[in-house]
């Protein structure tokens, strides 16, 4: 017998992962996403699954196909100074009673085609090209019409419609939006070499290059560029020439990767860093909200992934366990609002660091700090 019926906004790794966690709880859940396919909702070039992911993922019966395609690290990594010599160990934090590697590498369509095919398999329906248009909230459900002049009738809408949400501006008063920080990333896939085992972190004074195996024969190179105007699709700024010279102080293995791999051939990502953390409450009435679009993460931890994924399995679980909405909505924001502003703000603290902004920081300390608090339970 159903639970009751769900509507999620947006077919992103959240959204769908959510609606896989609802599905098994007994709800009937429809996805509706803007874009044509899987693969059109897929920027960038791969992800970062840290242990705390990988165990929401279990959680909802993914992790080990997620594993299967992927790269699974017996480490989080190691830091390097810009000439390549070796600073320090980065092992990760073990989550206990849990038999997970402390990080796994995947291509982010990969990621989307696993996610789907087990959302599919549970029962949830995905419609694509598609989202609402009006959302309307009369207490005892949410009437919704859709882009394709559809309407329907749903007992809850979760937004997970991203960084620039539609849905949020149901729930949150007055205009709430991300800021730019001042630092861009640049991704560019590699083939994967023997000594990519783990993430590599290699620090200048101008900015982070990294290293992140993301499957069998397939890694990703990364730099985090300090740009004090966002770039958009018409800057330009995505070349091979202008990476190579944001890599030109390295040395060492990282030199190596530049010298050999960043050509003019290659398929360069570039894409702004912004942040957002909404304050509670994430919901008004039968409406409710999760990953960018109430805590968007720059990508200094890895997190931003694995915190939309944790944000579905605890609003799932709480769900379960409430009858009433409001009880429900309440203990998922209470689960979830400092672990997610910690994510956030160190996520922050970081990138401040590598603009040269707080001298005597130490991220290491920091990462370790969050990876510990993250294996704590959701």
């Amino acid at each position: 017998m159903s639970r009751g019926s769900i509507l999620i906004v947006g077919g992103g790794i959240g959204g769908l992962s959510t609606a896989i966690a609802v599905q098994k709880k007994g709800y009937d859940t429809t996805v509706v996403e803007l874009h044509s396919d899987v693969h059109s909702s897929v920027y960038g070039v791969g992800i970062i699954q840290p242990m705390n992911a990988l165990r929401a993922l279990d959680m909802i019966g993914v992790a080990q196909d997620c594993i299967a395609a992927g790269y699974p690290a017996r480490r989080w990594g190691g830091l390097h100074a810009t000439d390549g010599t070796f600073i320090k160990e980065m092992p990760g934090t073990p989550v206990p009673g849990v038999d997970l590697p402390p990080m796994n590498g995947l291509t982010r369509p990969k990621l989307h085609e696993i996610l789907t095919s087990h959302a599919v398999e549970a029962g949830v329906t995905v419609r694509y090209s598609t989202t609402f248009t009006e959302l309307k909230d009369d207490g005892d459900g949410v009437d919704v019409g859709f882009t394709d002049g559809s309407t329907g009738r749903f007992d809850i809408v979760i937004g997970a419609d991203g960084v620039y949400s539609k849905t949020r501006g149901y729930v949150v008063e007055g205009e709430v939006k991300p800021y730019y920080i001042g630092q861009s990333a640049y991704r560019v896939n590699i083939p994967l070499l023997p000594e990519i085992d783990s993430i590599i972190l290699q620090a200048s004074e101008e900015g982070m290059a990294g290293l992140v195996p993301i499957g069998k024969d397939l890694a990703y190179l990364f730099y985090n560029a300090h740009m004090e105007t966002q770039p958009t699709p018409e800057s330009g700024d995505d070349t091979a020439e202008r990476l190579r010279e944001y890599l030109a102080p390295f040395g060492g293995f990282m030199g190596r990767i530049r010298d050999e791999f960043i050509t003019e051939e290659c398929d360069i990502v570039l894409r702004p860093e912004e942040s957002l953390i909404v304050d509670a409450p994430w919901h008004k009435g039968r409406i409710v909200l999760m990953g960018d679009a109430v805590h968007a993460i720059t990508p200094h931890l890895g997190q931003g992934a694995a915190q939309a994924i944790e944000d579905g399995v605890v609003l799932a679980d709480c769900l379960d366990k409430h009858d009433d909405l409001e009880a429900a909505f309440a203990e998922y924001t209470d689960r979830r609002f400092e672990r997610c502003k910690l994510v956030v703000d160190t996520s922050l603290d970081i990138a401040e660091w590598e603009m040269g902004r707080k001298p005597g920081f130490d991220n290491v300390a920091a990462t370790d700090h969050v990876l510990e608090v993250m294996a704590q339970p959701l």
